[in-house]
């Protein structure tokens, strides 16, 4: 089996330099010789038997439980180097037979009825606050940054992106009612309720959540304008002026894209406007990796624009804008694995040192799947009528400056200590 496996790594690594001490001491490198030398070995036939089979599971699976250990560079370099490959193939038959099984069987796997998505939610965005609190900006933004030049750091371009949002939902009038489905830990709804005066309602299926985004609100004095609650979006009740959905879409499923639209069209007056920000996928439909669905997000699907349109057209939305957001999540991702990793000891205390690769690998392959695999983030405004939203796209920047005069209005002033 492990002439099988040098066999489709030599396929699969043509560029960079990789070196593989196999189970039985035999070193290979692989690659034309360029770029930052790195090296992991396999601590088991067994493991490369594995891989073999099952790559997009295995490997994973390998880095997480000691099967796989680096040598020289990282994880995130070494996925790098094997996911930046031109004209990657498929490892081997079973691989490919695996691959089209998981695709016949997707919409089973993505079947999220209320009940199972709270569970799915719970698996992920119930563990340990302090987790979370250690890699994430101070807004506690699980999802894709808007970088506004090279270098912004990542509260900033958190906040550009919160500003960025807001800016097209068109905050035009004092005391538009906002829903904001997957709410998180409040961030995006107390910025609509602090900067833009809207009256918010978020939903979320997390209780960890749920019970930082009340305290947050009350903190902030935000609890009339911004009330949280534990619900699905399915019931929510309506009509809202204005909806807005940040990194929760990923989670529906694709066999109920119909049932979200629809719901999303139900709930939003006849004059009102959504965005909806979501993970993409720029080739077309696919499935979920078999790794991160087992691991981080069950449930989960990144879905292609040709996949989500129709079910937009079927719900009588207008699509009113959309915008491609490139290379910004490799960046946010970037940054958070960089914050998780200086705080990697506490993390460890706080589960253990498998975990810590977990989350690592999670993190790496997620950056790289952006950097070099056709993973966007897509901003979608909808409207029930044509005329709701500008004919030109200056009133996003207008707006943005705006709500930057609010956010230093709504900035608590330095106190001196004892103040």
């Amino acid at each position: 089996m492990e002439w099988l496996l040098a066999k489709v790594i030599a396929r699969v690594v043509t560029r960079g330099s990789l070196t593989i001490t196999f189970a039985s001491g035999r070193r290979v490198t692989f690659g034309d010789g360029t770029g930052t030398p790195l090296a992991f070995r396999f601590t088991s036939p067994a493991w490369q038997r594995h891989i073999v089979f099952d790559p997009e599971l295995k490997f994973g699976e390998a880095y997480m439980n000691g099967g796989l250990v680096i040598e020289r560079g990282d994880i995130a370099e070494i996925l790098a180097v094997m996911m930046a490959q031109v004209g990657l193939q498929v490892p081997s038959a079973s691989a490919r037979l695996m691959m089209k099984l998981r695709f016949l069987f997707r919409r089973l796997a993505q079947f999220n009825p209320p009940g199972k998505a709270k569970d799915n939610v719970a698996h992920h965005y119930d563990l340990d606050g302090r987790l979370y609190s250690l890699f994430l900006d101070a807004d506690r933004q699980y999802s894709c940054a808007y970088f506004e030049h090279p270098g912004q750091s990542l509260d900033d371009a958190q906040l550009a992106k919160k500003r960025h949002i807001a800016a097209k939902l068109q905050f035009n009038r004092a005391d538009l009612t906002a829903l904001d489905i997957g709410c998180g830990w409040g961030g995006m709804g107390l910025y609509l309720a602090e900067n833009a005066g809207a009256r918010v309602t978020g939903v979320t299926l997390s209780e960890e959540q749920l019970g930082v985004a009340r305290a947050r609100a009350e903190e902030k004095g935000l609890s009339e304008r911004a009330d949280f609650r534990l619900q699905d979006y399915r019931d929510a009740p309506g009509p809202f002026d204005r909806i807005v959905s940040v990194g929760m879409f990923e989670h529906v499923g694709i066999g109920h894209y119909d049932e979200y639209f629809t719901k999303v069209a139900q709930l939003l007056a006849d004059d009102g406007v959504a965005l909806i920000h979501s993970i993409g996928r720029s080739e077309g439909p696919g499935i979920t990796n078999p790794w991160i669905a087992k691991y981080i997000f069950p449930g989960g699907y990144i879905p292609a624009l040709s996949e989500v349109l129709p079910a937009i057209e079927r719900a009588g939305l207008f699509v009113t804008d959309i915008e491609i957001l490139r290379l910004h999540y490799a960046e946010t991702l970037k940054a958070w694995r960089e914050r998780f990793l200086a705080h990697r000891e506490e993390v460890e205390r706080l589960y253990d040192a498998r975990f810590v690769r977990m989350f690592e690998f999670y993190l790496a392959a997620s950056e790289m799947a952006f950097r070099h695999q056709g993973m966007m983030v897509f901003q979608v405004q909808l409207a029930k009528r044509e005329g709701v939203v500008p004919l030109t796209r200056t009133y996003i920047p207008q707006a943005e400056a705006a709500l930057m005069r609010m956010e230093k209005n709504n900035r608590p002033g330095l106190r001196l200590a004892g103040e």
